[in-house]
């Protein structure tokens, strides 16, 4: 005897499955993430592969190189720790070409950032021809620091007054005979004016960087400190500068790695004269002259380590200002 309850003459239905549609397996899931990353992946792949092989893999290989005592081309090198990093210090030459590039440094950074600040202000002020004075300032950044060299060597020919050339000469047709130096070659200024030709390149890039910042500020929040009373020198001193800060950040980063590592510059006004010995240029010596690998690697990982006290700071601190905004 049946126990249904359905009428008599009534087809049982089946109720099917009572538990809900499985969900996706883990494999769909993978595959689905897979479509969103893989094909961006495989487009960036090659590039990835070239910066870890001669990037990355350049650094690890000089970086091998400075630990090892391979002081001749020819010669198999084992590794003996910091002893090149540590018998560097005890040369002449060493601290003399750091204290070069610490002076050139300071005077180049501080420099253009003046300069570029000071021409960006101008032209947020509003002058006439705008186009053109944007255009003159920015002209040396399309000039190489060799071409830059030659004639800046030129202008400051260390000559005396009866042989002058250049800026020298021209103090001595304006009778301004107490301006006539040495230039480069003075053992303790010398590197300051090697820092003028790089000053005059990059300021105007500077000033465009700074003029993009200016123009970036709302006008709403300077009208709102001329309404409080603010001078125009304390709309910029209280509202403009303040909002500066990641521009001025990012034009020291710019400027200091160039100047740790200046090279051409200094080659093509001075050559390999120690009065203006830097670091890179002596890099270059112990390589291609004295034919030291070690010494060469040695020194070119204190210019990586010098670089990179720049650069990491600045990508940890954007990186947290991107995840702060995402929030």
């Amino acid at each position: 005897m049946s126990n249904s309850s359905n009428p008599p003459g009534v087809a049982r239905r089946d109720p099917g499955p009572t538990t809900a549609p499985a969900r996706p397996s883990r494999v769909r899931r993978a595959l689905t993430r897979a479509r969103t990353w893989l094909p961006g992946l495989l487009l960036v792949s090659p590039s990835i592969l070239l910066i870890g092989v001669f990037v990355y893999g350049m650094i690890g290989w000089n970086t091998r190189l400075a630990l090892s005592d391979k002081h001749a081309p020819i010669q198999d090198g084992e590794f003996v720790g910091l002893v090149n990093f540590v018998a560097l210090w005890q040369e002449a030459r060493w601290p003399a070409a750091v204290g070069n590039a610490i002076v050139f440094t300071v005077v180049f950074v501080g420099g253009a950032l003046f300069m570029g600040w000071l021409l960006g202000l101008l032209l947020d002020k509003g002058i006439r021809g705008e186009a053109v004075f944007r255009t003159l300032f920015l002209a040396p950044m399309a000039v190489s620091f060799i071409a830059t060299g030659v004639v800046w060597r030129w202008l400051m020919n260390p000559a005396p007054a009866e042989r002058a050339t250049g800026l020298n000469a021209l103090f001595v047709h304006f009778n301004l005979d107490f301006l006539v130096n040495d230039w480069w070659t003075a053992p303790d200024l010398g590197m300051a004016a090697m820092a003028l030709p790089a000053i005059w390149q990059l300021a105007g890039y500077i000033m465009a960087l700074f003029l993009a910042g200016f123009r970036g500020v709302s006008e709403d929040l300077r009208e709102a400190a001329r309404v409080d009373g603010c001078s125009e020198w304390g709309v910029y001193r209280h509202v403009v500068m303040p909002q500066l800060r990641p521009v001025l950040l990012s034009a020291i980063i710019i400027l200091g790695h160039m100047s740790l590592k200046v090279f051409d510059l200094i080659i093509a006004i001075a050559g390999q004269q120690i009065v203006a010995d830097v670091p890179a240029v002596y890099m270059w010596a112990m390589v291609f002259e004295v034919r030291d690998p070690a010494k060469g690697a040695t020194i070119a990982s204190y210019l990586l380590f010098a670089v990179a006290v720049f650069v990491i700071p600045y990508l940890v601190w954007t990186v947290r200002k991107e995840r702060s905004e995402g929030r």
